[in-house]
């Protein structure tokens, strides 16, 4: 039976995106995330089937949680200690909502027995991935001249369930399978 790869995200406008874009500049040993791909995930949920997809969605529409507004801002590094493996851009101050709604995103996907990661949800999103070959230097001078980066504020008024499909060097291809309204 064929599978998806499945997560659970927030999208960003179009202003967001072209915002990062311009920060991604050449960096030795990153591999920069596409700007269309750029987004904010909530959940990875992993490979399913069509109808696993399906109970997933089902469950998810029940999420009610009122639009918010997002900042973005400030960049850094995942691990925090030893060699980094992730450059992300942050949330400035996330909005409590955007943590009610992971919460109902999870307790969602537990309502239809899905088995869960448990670690804190830090949320980001991902610029690029670091190779064994970046320069902690080069790396250091990015962080610090990225520090005070800020996109627009954007409003979140949806999230999706979408699903990713490899597509060899170039990055995969997100695909939204559904789309959530978020209201009260």
């Amino acid at each position: 039976m064929e599978t998806q790869r499945l997560f659970v995200a927030l999208a960003l406008p179009d202003v967001v995106r072209s915002e990062l874009a311009a920060a991604m500049t050449p960096l030795a040993g990153v591999r920069w995330t596409p700007t269309e791909n750029l987004h904010l995930t909530m959940r990875f949920i992993g490979e399913r089937d069509a109808a696993e997809r399906d109970r997933l969605a089902d469950a998810l529409g029940r999420v009610r949680v009122e639009p918010f507004i997002l900042p973005v801002a400030g960049v850094g590094v995942f691990p925090t200690r030893g060699p980094a493996k992730v450059l992300w851009a942050g949330l400035g101050r996330a909005h409590t909502r955007l943590f009610q709604l992971r919460k109902q995103i999870d307790e969602a996907l537990l309502s239809v027995d899905l088995t869960l990661d448990v670690h804190n949800f830090q949320p980001h999103i991902t610029l690029g991935r670091l190779g064994e070959t970046y320069e902690p230097k080069a790396l250091a001078k990015f962080l610090e001249r990225h520090a005070k980066f800020e996109a627009p504020p954007f409003r979140v008024s949806e999230f999706h369930l979408l699903s990713s499909e490899r597509r060899g060097g170039a990055g995969p291809a997100y695909q939204a399978e559904r789309t959530f309204p978020l209201e009260k």
